[in-house]
């Protein structure tokens, strides 16, 4: 079967081998008779498969021993709310605005915390820049400062995490990291909590991660739902409630795949981000040398992710969209309020999918010429 290359930017492309492994497991999942979907998620057959993905989630990140990783449900949304709840203690929280989701999460937390703080934001560059931390409005005392680590619609990536205590800051950092999660290793001793929804790097929507070190538990708000206690999803081992169980299940067969990736003598995630390296420089050079196409983002925050980009003549737009989908490239078109186009080259685009696209661009140049 030939597939066409789909660069959504979520829900996204899930690696083929990851497809074919649950279509063969769909009705009999290891000689059990049960597919996942029909398992007691308190089952030793499902039981298993959450220990192991944990487990090899755990190894791929590197995450620390004193980190918990809870398998939750209600997305990135639902986070910019359960995450004030958890650790603002109805206190003060700064947010560095780099684009639409840190905007939405500064938004959410203001109905949970005192003050949400925007200490900085890319708002006079229409996002196409991120502040340099050292010229951050950090607020003293707050519970945490909050940043989207990539922004799925602007384009732009945190190339590094900010380190708080060098600027003065006890606070615990708080990233969403939903959409670049696994795609490139995370400095932990700077991060306090991570979270991200797992449909554009992991497997399907419906299953969200949240990576949170042990000492910011138990401090949850009393309106906080006891399923969103970070405290108490811990202390049930993600089982206070039914979890998604086969986005867990989905996600670890991608956990699985994404440890036997290989590049020169990398392994697993680091394998994965020189790949992911490769396809965005790639891409990034051939649209920066072509008067036909521009990227707005500057160089030192583009995101190897997301990459939104726009036809120098938009009249051209939905002749470039339909050719597009003739040539098998799917979904292409930029999210509404920044109109153009995007890439989304996650781990499951492979670097044919990036040639693909610049073949077709440039013979959509010659003859539109």
């Amino acid at each position: 079967m030939n597939r066409p290359y789909n660069f959504s930017a979520g829900p996204a492309a899930i690696p083929e081998e990851v497809l074919q492994t649950a279509a063969a497991e769909m009705l009999d999942w290891h000689g059990s008779g049960m597919g996942v979907m029909e398992m007691s998620h308190r089952g030793k057959e499902f039981i298993s498969i959450y220990e192991a993905a944990e487990a090899d989630l755990r190894e791929l990140l590197a995450v620390p021993a004193h980190f918990k990783i809870l398998f939750m449900q209600g997305g990135g949304l639902a986070e910019n709310a359960i995450v004030p709840m958890n650790l603002s203690r109805a206190g003060v929280t700064d947010f560095v605005v780099t684009g639409s989701w840190s905007q939405k999460s500064a938004k959410e937390a203001v109905k949970y915390a005192s003050e949400a703080n925007v200490i900085a934001t890319g708002k006079d560059s229409d996002y196409t820049t991120i502040p340099a931390a050292s010229s951050w409005n950090l607020s003293r005392g707050a519970s945490y400062v909050h940043i989207c680590s990539n922004e799925t619609i602007h384009g732009v990536e945190f190339q590094e995490l900010p380190d708080l205590k060098a600027l003065g800051s006890d606070a615990p950092l708080v990233i969403d990291f939903s959409s670049h999660v696994a795609s490139r290793s995370i400095n932990w001793s700077r991060v306090g909590l991570a979270f991200g929804g797992a449909q554009k790097n992991i497997g399907p929507a419906g299953l969200t991660i949240v990576i949170v070190r042990e000492d910011l538990l138990g401090h949850a708000l009393p309106i906080c739902p006891s399923a969103f206690d970070y405290q108490t999803v811990a202390d049930n081992g993600s089982m206070y409630n039914t979890p998604p169980t086969w986005g867990i299940y989905m996600a670890g067969l991608t956990f699985k795949w994404l440890k036997q990736q290989k590049e020169g003598t990398l392994t697993g995630v680091a394998a994965m981000e020189a790949r992911n390296i490769a396809k965005a420089d790639l891409f990034y050079d051939y649209v920066d040398q072509s008067r036909f196409y521009v990227n707005k983002v500057a160089e030192n925050c583009r995101s190897r992710m997301n990459i939104p980009f726009f036809l120098r003549d938009e009249s051209r737009n939905d002749a470039f969209l339909a050719g597009a989908k003739e040539a098998g490239l799917l979904q292409l078109k930029g999210h509404k309020s920044v109109g153009g186009m995007r890439a989304s080259i996650y781990n499951a685009m492979p670097i044919a999918g990036v040639q693909a696209l610049i073949s077709y661009m440039e013979d959509f140049e010659q003859r539109q010429a």
